[in-house]
């Protein structure tokens, strides 16, 4: 049995990866995900693998939390995604950091129009900036991004931390706050794994 958060990870990506092979191309991004099924019905399931901008964040220092269905696979969620979705805290004297290791591992950004922008520090200050790896693509967002009556910023005090092999680490959001940014945004794959999450356990305990 996988008990890791970080195994389970590496396990979910893996069989996402064995999924999209099976299949033709769809020619959709994670932007146009179906609001039940997510981006595992999209082309961001083809070699997904979120773990090259994991460490490279962590190599860059960058404090970037996962959020979205990753961090709900590391909860223990059974649902398979095909992006990547991170939340950081904005302040413009971390970007730089930001900035290179999104740059190291070839990813592209685009505005919230889907047009494209330079992979520089100050595209990351959007509210949010939409990326593309040779790995994974999602959502790069911060707190300035509308979400509701959620206290955002909480969120990153929060946040875990998985170890994996070499040191790797890997700041993921909470339970009881990724249930909260669930049932915020109200999508019904949202909802369905908020009911999910709540259904295995008490939490975290921050």
């Amino acid at each position: 049995m996988i008990d890791e958060p970080l195994d389970r990870l590496r396990a979910a990506a893996r069989r996402t990866r064995e999924l999209a092979l099976s299949r033709a191309s769809t020619g959709l991004g994670h932007q146009d995900a179906d609001d039940d099924v997510g981006t595992i019905g999209t082309d961001g399931a083809l070699g997904f693998d979120p773990f090259p901008l994991l460490e490279a964040l962590h190599h860059h220092g960058v404090h970037a939390v996962v959020i979205g269905q990753v961090a709900g696979i590391m909860h223990g969620s059974t649902e398979l995604t095909g992006d990547l979705d991170l939340l950081w805290d904005g302040v413009p004297a971390h970007a730089p950091a930001l900035a290179a290791a999104f740059a190291s591992v070839g990813a592209r950004l685009a505005d919230e129009n889907g047009d494209p922008v330079a992979t520089h520090p100050d595209s990351f200050l959007r509210p949010k900036v939409e990326f593309t790896s040779p790995g994974a693509g999602g959502d790069c967002c911060t707190p300035a991004l509308p979400w509701g009556d959620l206290r955002v910023r909480e969120c990153l005090d929060h946040a875990i931390t998985a170890t994996g092999p070499g040191g790797l680490e890997v700041r993921y959001v909470s339970r009881e706050d990724l249930i909260r940014m669930r049932r915020a945004t109200g999508r019904p794959k949202d909802l369905r794994r908020a009911a999910e999450l709540a259904s295995r356990g008490t939490g975290d305990g921050y």
